[in-house]
């Protein structure tokens, strides 16, 4: 992969993870359960941590993170979270479930594409997203099995 794929890439998932911090930001302020609504506080701050390792890959690789990203993520996230309130935990925590497989496959699909032609570095903090968003999906999901028992 070149260069300037790789920071297309990058940046694809920068505006991503923008938007999550800002969705889980949202879905903590409107959630009232006092449990679930720290750990979506949590998990927005790991989201933020990944933005902010991926703007410094983008810099260290000669790149910009997208002003794109910065402008329109925010707000698609806050007023998606917003809506996703709206429509009970139940359903919340499902539509997290899938934006968080959809992070980890594509975390996956550039792990694959770039390991061993690639700074070790930028593999070893996908690899650690990868995790997080794991880690993530796993609580949301466990979260539902707790709902319906």
């Amino acid at each position: 992969m070149d260069k300037e794929r790789l920071l297309f890439k990058l940046n694809w998932f920068y505006s991503f993870e923008l938007n999550q911090v800002d969705l889980y930001t949202s879905q903590s302020s409107s959630t009232k359960d006092d449990y679930i609504s720290l750990a979506f506080e949590r998990i927005a701050y790991i989201e933020q941590q990944h933005v902010d390792n991926i703007a410094d890959n983008i810099k260290e690789l000669g790149g910009k993170p997208t002003m794109l990203g910065d402008m329109i993520a925010p707000i698609v996230g806050k007023t998606v979270g917003k809506i996703l309130g709206l429509s009970g935990i139940e359903n919340l925590l499902k539509i997290n479930i899938l934006l968080e497989q959809k992070a980890m496959q594509d975390y996956k699909d550039l792990i694959h594409a770039i390991r061993g032609r690639c700074d070790d570095k930028v593999v070893k903090i996908l690899q650690s997203n990868l995790i997080d968003e794991d880690l993530h999906a796993a609580w949301f999901h466990n979260q539902l099995l707790e709902l319906k028992e």
